[in-house]
């Protein structure tokens, strides 16, 4: 049975089943009438010797209770805590009902149904505030599933504070419940949020609250609206885990539970979004470039431009903070800055976990896949068998997915694989649309160091081109052409490897002729299996591309893992040749809040011109003169991004390049996030990206020069603000 539809089952039997109900007896658990506790057992002061007769001294009038006595637990006032437990009782009737007033602390000032040693229902006062009432309501647990069990009564009081006592009187077993009825489901939380309304006056009575592990871990109360209101929990961080639901509400006059029925998991907001565990807030949360809400990724993939939207997809593990389960998680945006994770795309099948990937506006339908009024996009995808339990004794082979929608729902090509398996572990397929040709071209890693060349005249059937050698590379090939210096008569096309080497040539739509040797981009440790996006607008022109950010740590995060920020990629002469430039995407001006500037900034030993600066996010850019200083950079939050002028070597935590200065001038760009910098260096002809895991604490911001004198001919600092919603 479905998770949700459990608790909407046993809403229904119990109206089915209410006119048959024989009357049985209520039976009497406590009406704490007597003198004493007798056999309930007490701990700590807040109980007192026996039931209150009333109100205590310094309290409100009680109210509500039955005869004469109630437990209260306001003894000596709020700063008194203990419990009081009952004898065991076997459950016999479908409802345990008692009277309940004071504070609603969770756990704290709270009476408490045990079954097996464990919490098995639990409810509270109604007051949380200065103010209240001290009146005691009816209010009723559905125990129909504890049937036949051994159960006991505890009632804690743990509270020192406001409201910090609780008041219970007249506890019994019952067929018919009375006042707010508290009923318990269990749910397999599978998607993002945990959506529930509120009827109007609903009152603080209505609560929810959703336990894991025992432990409570959302909860909410009613409130006196005039209108019924949509709450909704992100729940992400709890995907994957069995919950139990708890629904108290006050019935409609025809027995309704509206505020039970309306408890919906989902992939939506429905009504206010309450965030919870600083959720995109985290200490070492990337805050300008793209992780997941939660767990595990690697890849960047299917990075395509649809309709004012650019796809993100990734390798993603929906199940836990490390690698495994490979599934295509999804996200878009339309600034390349702001993103709104969607459902995962694709998910793992019988012939293997998915590996990565890239996709294609097919414009042409020369798949014959569109349906709609939308253009369809399609993936192309390595389904690597082996790795799962379903998919034992599959190869590696390359398949494809289709949607018709935008990308929101994506549908697999029924006579997947479209290109079986050809060497060792073949994948990361990079398709393109070659114009001249009027055909697609993939670009496929093989085994070793080798890749090869496939077309395809409709995305199904591929026949095989070239190979490609790729000395010192392998896996996540990407395969573009560029304009060098602007000039778009004269071009070459770049063969890319995972590991940022690349080579420059010749493509006719049959072979790739290489004019290089693999050719070194990156300098930095954490810089891998970078893609670039497929059907970017003639009217915009870059190339694109996102990398995914290697081996960073974040520790205690409910996320692992992060993409590089966006860059554009353009070929420039150099004196050593044509090579590949990159820099940020421009739209990252857009997240400046402040900008400082300075020209001809004189750099002395042991001067720190940025002292007054601090903060997490920076974009910085600087023309540093090394003049005759030995050393001279900037150190960020820590990290140490240091010229060393002798060895003419650009050095950082996480690598170093060897930068030549350009009329005694070195250009540096860097982009300093939580957890990542990625240095720009000679105008972005040096790319060094690195993780690093700064002091929390330390905000601060250097410029500095040693062994000799040093400056910076310009200077910008520009603070950055989060992309991620407050």
């Amino acid at each position: 049975m479905h998770h949700l539809s459990a608790l909407r089952y046993v809403l229904a039997a119990i109206a089915l089943a209410g006119a048959a109900l024989a009357a049985r007896d209520d039976i009497l658990i406590a009406d704490f009438e007597g003198a004493t506790y007798g056999a309930w057992k007490t701990t700590g002061e807040a109980f007192g010797p026996g039931p209150a007769r009333g109100t205590l001294p310094g309290q409100m009038e009680v109210t509500g209770f039955e005869g004469k006595g109630l437990v209260n637990s306001f003894h000596k006032g709020d700063g008194t805590v203990g419990t009081l437990t009952s004898p065991p009782f076997r459950i016999e009737r479908h409802f345990i009902t008692f009277l309940v007033g004071g504070g609603m602390h969770a756990g704290e000032t709270c009476i408490n149904l045990l079954a097996g040693g464990k919490v098995v229902r639990t409810a509270t006062g109604p007051n949380d505030r200065p103010g209240g009432s001290e009146r005691l309501d009816w209010h009723s647990w559905d125990v129909r599933e504890l049937a036949g069990s051994e159960a006991v009564i505890e009632i804690v009081d743990r509270a020192t504070g406001g409201w910090g006592h609780i008041n219970v009187d007249h506890i019994m077993q019952s067929d018919r419940g009375s006042g707010v009825v508290e009923r318990v489901s269990t749910l397999a939380i599978d998607r993002d949020y945990l959506s529930f309304c509120v009827p109007a006056h609903a009152g603080n009575r209505a609560q929810v609250a959703l336990a894991v592990g025992g432990r409570v871990v959302r909860h909410a109360a009613g409130a006196d609206r005039e209108t019924a209101s949509w709450i909704t929990w992100d729940v992400s961080r709890l995907k994957g885990s069995r919950a139990e639901l708890r629904v108290s509400e006050l019935p409609a006059a025809d027995g309704a539970c509206p505020l039970a029925d309306s408890v919906s998991l989902g992939s939506e907001v429905k009504g206010a979004l309450i965030v919870v565990d600083k959720l995109y807030r985290e200490t070492y949360r990337p805050q300008f470039h793209f992780s997941p809400r939660t767990n595990w990724t690697n890849d960047p993939n299917g990075l395509v431009y649809y309709d004012g939207e650019y796809h993100l997809f990734f390798q993603h593990n929906p199940f836990g903070i490390d690698w495994g389960n490979m599934t295509w998680g999804h996200a878009i945006s339309t600034d390349l800055l702001h993103w709104t994770q969607l459902e995962h795309a694709l998910h793992p099948d019988k012939l293997g976990t998915m590996f990565s990937g890239s996709a294609v506006v097919d414009h042409g339908d020369t798949a014959g896949f569109r349906t709609g009024a939308e253009k369809t996009l399609v993936a192309i995808y390595t389904a690597a068998g082996g790795t799962s339990p379903e998919s034992q004794g599959q190869p590696f082979t390359q398949c494809i997915a289709c949607s018709n929608d935008r990308g929101r729902t994506w549908t697999k090509y029924d006579r997947n694989p479209v290109l079986g398996h050809i060497a060792g572990g073949n994948r990361d397929p990079k398709v393109i649309r070659h114009a001249p040709t009027a055909q697609w071209v993939m670009a496929l890693y093989l085994d070793g160091e080798d890749f090869a060349l496939f077309s395809s005249p409709d995305l199904k059937t591929w026949k095989k081109l070239c190979d490609v050698p790729m000395p010192g590379t392998s896996e996540c090939p990407d395969f573009f052409e560029l304009p060098v210096d602007g000039d778009a008569r004269n071009t070459r096309w770049v063969f890319w490897g995972g590991n940022g080497n690349y080579r420059l040539g010749a493509f006719d739509g049959r072979r790739f002729l290489p004019e290089t040797p693999p050719l070194r981009s990156r300098y930095g440790a954490n810089d891998y299996a970078a893609q670039t996006y497929s059907d970017i607008p003639a009217s915009d022109g870059r190339r694109i591309q996102i990398t995914w950010m290697q081996g960073g740590r974040y520790p205690g995060m409910p996320f692992n893992q992060q993409m590089g920020f966006p860059r554009v990629l353009t070929l420039g002469t150099t004196p050593d040749g044509v090579r590949l430039f990159f820099n940020p995407v421009g739209e990252i001006e857009t997240l400046r809040a402040e900008t400082r500037t300075w020209r001809a900034l004189a750099l002395a030993p042991g001067a720190n011109p940025l002292s007054a600066l601090e903060g997490e996010l920076w974009d910085i850019d600087a023309l540093l003169e090394p003049k005759d200083a030995a050393e001279a950079g900037f150190v960020v939050r820590g990290a140490r991004i240091a010229y060393d002028a002798k060895a003419r070597e650009l050095r950082t935590p996480g690598g170093s390049a060897p930068v030549r200065p350009e009329g005694g001038r070195i250009a540096l760009r860097m982009l300093v996030d939580r957890s990542s910098i990625e240095v720009f260096a000679g105008g972005g002809r040096w790319l060094i990206c690195f993780c690093f895991l700064p002091d929390p604490a330390d905000r601060s911001l250097a410029l500095y020069a040693e062994g000799g004198e040093a400056a910076c001919a310009a200077l910008r600092v520009s603070a950055l603000r989060s992309t991620w919603p407050e």
